[in-house]
């Protein structure tokens, strides 16, 4: 008997809600062929539910209490590689040694550290990273060279990078090499090529807010589980999302790859 639509959910969705990957990771993983549905290989667009088998990379996967899920705070150091992939040496699933299996939302890149997101929760990705609802996420930047008003002033307005302008920001000047800059944006290492664009190396990197959490009390290698009142608020900003599932995709591109 065909399986009612109501009862069913988007195969990508229904992966990411297992705690196994993200919503984007499960589109590839479908695209690539690796996941099967009720003995089939799935398609992009197919629908699955709790009634159905579901296979990825050969394992069965099942769905997952919401309200057990885990929202952790972790302090990325220098060195560690945000990835999933065991393989790679460094990864921040292995680093970390959670007892849940967790995925990192959004990215840091290996030569910065500060504050991520690690969730079991794939359906709250999405929400968190979509570069339309503007949730704020500030770092904390050393540079080579002493900053000047001009640096910053362009820094705040904009700057020509990947084909595109940089959103206006906030940007600060905390001593005479460091700078501290609020962006809303995610694209791809992009503090560092704003500041290569201006003749400016990044030293040091660092990300010391997301939304409503910051790394205050989390030494460098440790994590915490958010807070009922931060989940709280985190689960607020998130919920003014009136974007459609098909326009997130069209913003992952850039909302995703937040290495900075």
């Amino acid at each position: 008997m065909e399986e009612n639509q109501s009862e069913s959910t988007r195969l990508n969705k229904f992966i990411s809600e297992t705690g196994f990957c993200s919503r984007r990771e499960a589109d590839k993983l479908i695209a690539d062929g690796h996941v099967q549905l009720n003995g089939r290989t799935a398609v992009l667009g197919d629908r699955a539910s709790v009634q159905d088998e579901v296979l990825v990379r050969g394992k069965q996967i099942r769905a997952t209490n919401k309200d057990k899920a885990v929202y952790i705070a972790f302090h990325k150091p220098v060195g560690i590689t945000c990835t999933t992939e065991r393989h790679i040496p460094g990864n921040i699933i292995d680093y970390i040694k959670h007892p849940e299996r967790v995925f990192p939302i959004g990215r840091l890149d290996k030569p910065s550290e500060g504050l991520i997101f690690l969730t079991s929760n794939g359906d709250i990705v999405n929400k968190i990273l979509r570069a339309g609802n503007r949730h704020e996420k500030e770092y904390e930047v050393a540079v080579d060279r002493p900053i000047a008003p001009e640096f910053l002033h362009k820094m705040q307005n904009g700057v020509p990078i990947l084909g595109t302008i940089t959103q206006k920001c906030v940007v600060r000047k905390k001593s005479k090499y460091i700078f501290t800059i609020i962006l809303t944006q995610g694209l791809n290492r992009q503090i560092r090529r704003m500041c290569s664009y201006l003749g400016y190396s990044v030293t040091r990197l660092k990300r010391v807010r997301i939304m409503n959490v910051t790394l205050d009390g989390l030494a460098a290698g440790k994590w915490r589980n958010l807070t009922e009142q931060e989940m709280t608020i985190i689960h607020g900003l998130v919920a003014d999302s009136t974007k459609t599932e098909e326009a997130s995709r069209l913003n992952h591109l850039s909302a995703e790859e937040d290495y900075n």
